[in-house]
């Protein structure tokens, strides 16, 4: 499959590494900006390699009121006004998490990889949004800055999602098979069988969890899954599996335009007319039956298969409680490579590195791309 053989785009950088490279991600949990520092070996890319360490990480969350105005803009209910506005608003936290970020490490990135914040992923129409500016985080930083890495991918006709597909392979390596599950706001695995490298999004990971908690306990999420202690409503969990999602083969990815808040409110009928309890109990299950059903594709097994489970819902015992029933025969480990939050950052920022080395990013026959790139565009101080 040809290759975008596009020269590198980012004019003096160290030759030999290695490169300072600053990641900043917003996931659809909604819940702030997750920033690293890392360091890269430019010519690691070649031999799978490139990521030397981690150099520092910072979390910076969203005020109560910037989190309710991205929810509104996620869940189609915001003027045009309001998410101009949003994305100013969302471009300063964005810089000054990243500001504060290489105050604590004490230096200079070379460049920086911008993810910003989804608030619409609309692959069957080959659009999706994600809000920040770059502008300002270049005068931040006072380095280049590569943004809007996933609509390279839908240009070429691909979801643009997942992708953290190689990033996974560059850190995990192929040495023994493994999964990477990663509970955040939507749920999506990577799987390496030893032989094929395969992605996609599983379902409503912790967004539904998160939205059922604002809405009944008056609380951003339920951290570790304490009020959903009560019964699983078998009946309701197998009415949501019949959802169109789970019938659909990869490559495909979603958001919450399909688990999200629309979907809340068409199911609280029914799912108010259950104890507060079981209502966090069902959707805990849905999540983890989600995960369990998508993973059926995993077949057969591979010996040794093992996984590694990262994300907010990770600390959620009832879900891992669920996961654990419906997939006994694929442990997982909690993933301590780096420190909460900082995971998905770190690959961002090596998706960065890849588009200044000139090495594609994506992976075609995961995203359903006509073929690999390089990602992204750049703006420069």
């Amino acid at each position: 499959m040809p290759v975008d053989s596009t020269p590198p785009p980012v004019p003096g950088l160290p030759e030999q590494g290695p490169w300072h490279v600053l990641g900043l991600m917003s996931g659809t949990s909604a819940d702030g900006v997750d920033g690293a520092l890392i360091a890269v070996d430019p010519l690691g890319f070649s031999g799978g390699k490139p990521f030397l360490e981690l150099l520092a990480h910072h979390s910076e969350p969203y005020p109560a009121a910037l989190r309710e105005a991205v929810l509104e803009a996620a869940s189609d209910r915001a003027r045009p006004s309001q998410v101009t506005i949003l994305q100013r608003e969302l471009g300063l936290h964005h810089a000054r998490t990243a500001t504060a970020l290489a105050a604590v490490a004490g230096l200079r990135p070379h460049l920086a990889s911008l993810h910003g914040q989804t608030v619409q992923h609309r692959p069957e129409a080959g659009a999706t949004l994600q809000l920040a500016d770059p502008h300002l985080l270049t005068q931040a930083l006072h380095c280049p800055v590569v943004f809007d890495l996933r609509r390279t991918d839908m240009a070429l006709g691909g979801q643009g999602a997942p992708l953290v597909t190689l990033t996974e392979l560059w850190l995990r390596g192929r040495a023994e098979p493994w999964f990477a599950l990663n509970l955040g706001g939507i749920a999506n695995v990577t799987v390496w069988d030893g032989s094929w490298l395969r992605a996609w999004d599983v379902g409503p990971g912790m967004s539904l969890l998160d939205l059922a908690a604002n809405r009944w306990l008056g609380i951003p999420f339920d951290p570790d899954g304490a009020y959903a202690s009560g019964a699983v409503k078998v009946e309701l969990l197998e009415t949501w599996m019949r959802h169109p999602y789970f019938s659909a083969e990869p490559p495909k990815s979603t958001g919450r335009e399909v688990f999200g808040h629309d979907w809340l409110d068409a199911e609280s009928g029914r799912l108010e007319a259950l104890p507060l309890a079981d209502r966090l109990a069902t959707l805990a299950a849905f999540t983890a039956q989600a995960v369990a059903t998508e993973m059926g594709r995993v077949a057969p097994r591979t010996p040794g298969l093992h996984g590694l489970l990262s994300g907010g819902g990770a600390r959620h015992r009832r879900v891992r409680q669920e996961l654990a029933a419906r997939l006994p025969d694929l442990p997982f480990t909690d993933d301590h490579q780096f420190p909460n939050g900082a995971r998905e950052a770190v690959s961002w920022a090596l998706l960065g590195a890849a588009s200044a080395a000139g090495v594609p990013g994506n992976v075609p026959a995961v995203t359903g791309a006509s073929r690999a790139a390089v990602l992204g565009a750049w703006v420069f101080p």
